[in-house]
């Protein structure tokens, strides 16, 4: 009786299957020889046609290789692993204690070293945070409840489930939201948080088409009771003298309509606002947001040196106090941001470190620290820098990219391509399906709720009730040589107002 080979039939198969494959790789390799070699751009794929590829790949894949395999828990940049685990352990609500000894190597150069009290208070007799006032002359003053805050990420640098998440866990843990200089979305609103609007250079959300502020949509703004105050964004960190970079792939019709301006069009916003000139301007603008709207008006700005500042504060001295911002948010040259070119990100703008305690000192000396309030930004958001940024003249603190590792960010540095993986950056549906709001909310409040706790316990060991009662001498601070040097030596506070009238 006749039988089939099934076994035979099947090897001759394998080895014809593998034969096509065989002659489709060799193809596709000589495709890829020819064009290499015809190319005229890259002239390693040029003089090393197909293997030349290998580079591009390995460049790509370095980032990630360096993240979880090479970089130790204290090396990364700008974030490293030992702060991300730290966010991760804090937003699960898990015990942040760790065993054995500190990773952290105290011998670097501006590591803060905190003074534990001699005899501390006992633990029923520490008190928490307490809420501080801003714009108490204004119709609508208002009464913040935490020190530690939510920094600026606008709708459209952020998703849509993103903002969500960030504005219920903002609710949750009683801090405010700044919405960024985006404008004002629905999602925003959503979670019933305390929102500050940041007025940028391109009037996003209160613009007329010319892109100049329209008294009635800041006036439509300020309707709603959850936004609690402006701040007009001078500069900011990553890009002191460039505006906002939104790529148009990001602008979908939704954020067009909420901003004011083009769907799928990239977003430039001026580098400074064209109707602020000099501190004359900027003093007048000030005033007609805060009689528009009743309510607080703040800036935000980066510090280069102190000769600006103290053109402004002299002529609020001249103008009369009312006349003075009702805060100032100071961000350091490290910022982060979702996109800025290289130069200034890396290049332009002091360091927060040498920034706040130079402008507290300055707020004293004009004896102006109790009328503006201090607020700190930039990369503070683990409780150490924190409770630094208190001790050196912050009144509050504020952080975005320490609220984005609660939503998830890994710090895939895609914040500008619209391929955020976790969902946060990306207007892409495939990826924004990873970021689940009715989840991430909890962690976004549980990263702020232990943030304070522990700035809270830093506070208890140098002996002070409160964490605003923290101070310079609190804080030493590392120097090359080995040995640390009390904070009030490097800078030394101003001795209340010494500038006067005429």
């Amino acid at each position: 009786m006749w039988m089939f080979d099934w076994a035979g039939w099947a090897i001759e198969a394998l080895a014809v299957g593998f034969i096509i494959v065989i002659g489709l790789a060799a193809l596709a390799i000589v495709i890829m020889f020819v064009i290499d070699r015809s190319q005229r751009e890259d002239a390693i794929r040029r003089n090393y046609p197909v293997i030349g590829r290998f580079r591009h790949i390995f460049t790509e894949l370095g980032e990630f290789f360096r993240q979880y395999f090479f970089a130790m828990d204290r090396e990364e940049l700008p974030f490293n692993r030992a702060q991300r685990d730290w966010v991760k352990r804090a937003t699960d609500g898990k015990d942040n204690t760790v065993a054995f000894g500190s990773t952290r190597n105290i011998s670097v150069v501006g590591t803060p070293i905190f003074v534990n009290a001699a005899f501390p208070p006992l633990d029923n007799q520490f008190s928490a945070s307490e809420p501080m006032m801003i714009g108490p002359g204004t119709r609508h003053p208002f009464v913040a409840q935490s020190f530690f805050n939510l920094s600026g990420m606008s709708y459209g640098a952020i998703s849509r489930p993103a903002v969500t998440a960030l504005s219920r866990g903002s609710k949750e843990a009683n801090i405010w939201m700044n919405t960024g200089e985006g404008g004002l979305s629905p999602y925003h609103l959503q979670g019933g948080a305390d929102l500050v609007f940041q007025i940028g250079t391109a009037k996003y959300g209160v613009r007329d088409r010319e892109g100049r502020l329209d008294d009635n949509k800041l006036r439509a703004v300020a309707a709603h009771d959850q936004v609690r105050m402006f701040e007009i964004k001078l500069a900011q960190g990553a890009k002191p003298g460039k505006g906002g970079i939104l790529p148009g792939a990001k602008i979908t019709s939704e954020i067009a309509t909420i901003r004011g301006i083009d769907e799928g069009q990239d977003s430039i916003s001026p580098n400074r606002h064209i109707e602020i000139g000099n501190y004359d301007e900027l003093l007048d603008f000030i005033s007609h947001v805060r009689e528009v709207t009743g309510k607080p008006v703040g800036i935000k700005t980066v510090m280069g040196s102190d000769k600006p500042f103290r053109e402004l504060f002299e002529l609020i001295l001249v103008r009369g106090e009312e006349s003075a911002p009702d805060f100032i948010t100071i961000d350091g040259g490290e910022g982060g941001t979702g996109a800025s070119p290289l130069p200034l990100m890396d290049l332009v703008g002091l360091s927060i470190r040498e920034a706040l305690p130079e402008l507290a000192n300055l707020l004293r000396e004009y004896g102006l620290k109790q009328r503006i309030r201090l607020v700190a930004s930039g990369k503070l958001m683990v409780p150490g820098d924190v409770a630094w940024a208190l001790a050196a003249g912050a009144d509050f603190v504020t952080s975005a990219r320490g609220f984005m590792f609660s939503l998830g960010c890994i710090q895939a540095m895609k914040c500008n391509k619209n391929t955020c993986p976790t969902g946060i950056t990306t207007h892409d549906p495939r990826f924004q399906k990873g970021l689940v709001p009715e989840e991430k909310y909890k962690k976004v409040a549980l990263y702020a709720k232990n943030i304070v706790k522990e700035v809270e316990l830093i506070a208890h060991s140098v002996g002070v009730p409160e964490p605003r009662q923290l101070r310079r001498e609190h804080v030493r601070i590392m120097q090359d040589t080995g040995k640390t040097v009390p904070m009030d030596q490097l800078y030394p506070a101003a001795q209340g107002a010494t500038r006067s009238v005429g």
